[in-house]
């Protein structure tokens, strides 16, 4: 590797990490709205029976792989923007956002309208029967408008991002995660529509906050003469890139639902468990991805202002800082793993079992605050072929894993606790070297420059 100038080696100033701080703290309550979301649907609908929180579940793995498809919508308007204000263009910024918006309309409407027409055989792939089934497929088909608005949300957000702002985010967020309780615990209980009615409050909770976003964008591109109406050279533009990013979140989606599928092999116990452990795993996972939408927001602005030194110094501190992060929450997740089962469950049987999975997990944690904070980087520097196809090679290195796990005669509490260590640990392990190999190189600056 290069030698870098004697400045990319010096200790970030105390300006420089309140600049991480400015964006990394909002964007923490703006990230985990969606885990909280499925933490309170877990909660409420986890009282109802077994069934019906893994039916739960198995909807929610259909559901998060449509949607963490379409996270590019966010990944890839971030950095472009970032960089587009790092360039002094605010009107090549706005224009970007406008037409991330527009993509994530049109795709949002065509994935709803299949996830609500196909939901039955989708869940049928996951190996779901009986109440299982019929509780999963009425959770999936409505939550799917809901779709629609968190394709939105992602395109906005990710317009906010990129210009710096994500205190908004966070205010969205926290309004959007208050009325969802209420609403769910009305339709649930009030009005007894049992996972249906979690579904519902849900999709509403979430266009209410798409409808602000909007409003928002709309502001904006008005008292900046840009038009509302969508390019389509940029729609295409943006499009080719999140191709890339497509195929990294693809191959993501595909290691969390083959590890659904293992799962659901060994019991409705230890299925309810892993989905308590899953959610746990996603509200920490976007709790550590704070630090990687400060990297995308400030990694994209410096590259676009050509200033490949600062970048470098502000990747060093975040790695710093994840992996600190990591400990903290690892260290406070082992500590509430024996109690946390009972917040979400009165089954004795599953929360025995999610006390292994989330010691698994806590160890992990590290690992985890490692990968994310790169992975934000590598976004925010726009290198989304190599994190493609890198997480094609990590999921090469997963799937024997988790065949070693599904082998005859491994099950109960050691079944999910083998599993949990497979994607906890050996999964992100494989993420990081890969991240950590491509970040000790100076390409992937060079694209974000370019």
């Amino acid at each position: 590797m290069p030698r870098l100038p004697a400045s990319t080696t010096a200790a970030p100033s105390r300006g420089q990490r309140r600049e991480i701080l400015r964006l990394a703290v909002p964007a923490f309550g703006a990230l985990v709205a969606e885990p909280l979301f499925l933490l309170a649907d877990s909660a409420i609908v986890g009282h109802l029976g077994v069934a019906q929180l893994a039916g739960v579940g198995l909807a929610s793995a259909v559901l998060h792989t449509a949607v963490g498809l379409m996270v590019f919508l966010a990944y890839s308007t971030t950095p472009a923007v970032a960089r587009a204000i790092g360039d002094g263009q605010p009107g090549k910024a706005l224009a970007a956002g406008r037409d991330g918006v527009w993509l994530a309309l049109l795709l949002g409407l065509v994935l709803a309208a299949a996830g609500f027409l196909a939901a039955d055989p989708l869940v049928g792939l996951l190996g779901a029967e009986g109440e299982v089934r019929g509780f999963a497929v009425d959770y999936l088909r409505w939550s799917m408008p809901g779709l629609v608005a968190m394709l939105l949300i992602f395109a906005g957000t990710g317009l906010l991002r990129g210009l710096q702002d994500t205190r908004t985010p966070l205010v969205v967020a926290t309004a959007g995660f208050g009325l969802n309780i209420v609403l769910n615990l009305w339709l649930v209980y009030g009005l007894g529509w049992s996972v249906t009615g979690s579904a519902v409050g849900t999709s509403v909770a979430q266009w209410a906050m798409a409808g602000v976003y909007l409003f928002i964008i709309r502001g904006n591109a008005v008292s900046s003469g840009i038009g509302l109406l969508p390019s389509w050279r940029g729609i295409r533009s943006m499009t080719r890139v999140g191709s890339w990013l497509m195929l990294r979140t693809l191959s993501l989606r595909i290691a969390i639902l083959a590890t659904v599928l293992v799962v659901t092999a060994q019991g409705a116990v230890n299925l309810a468990a892993h989905q308590l452990a899953m959610t746990i795993f996603s509200f920490l996972a976007f709790a550590l991805d704070a630090l990687a939408i400060a990297a995308q927001a400030l990694i994209g602005r410096e590259l676009g202002a050509s200033n490949a030194a600062k970048a470098r110094r502000l990747t060093r501190t975040m790695i710093r800082w994840g992996l600190g992060f990591g400990v903290v929450t690892g260290v406070l997740l082992a500590l509430a793993a024996p109690w946390a089962g009972a917040l979400f469950t009165s089954d004795p049987g599953v929360q025995s079992v999610l006390a292994i999975a989330l010691w698994v997990l806590a160890a992990g944690q590290p690992i985890a605050g490692y990968v994310f904070v790169l992975d934000g980087v590598l976004i925010g520097a726009g290198d989304a072929k190599y994190l493609a196809l890198a997480g094609v090679l990590n999921l090469a290195v997963y799937v024997p894993l988790l065949t070693a796990v599904a082998l005859p005669g491994i099950s109960g509490a050691a079944g999910l606790g083998w599993l949990w260590a497979a994607f906890a640990l050996g999964y992100m392990a494989a993420r990081a070297l890969t991240l950590g190999l491509r970040a000790r190189s100076d390409r992937w600056m060079v694209l974000g420059s370019g």
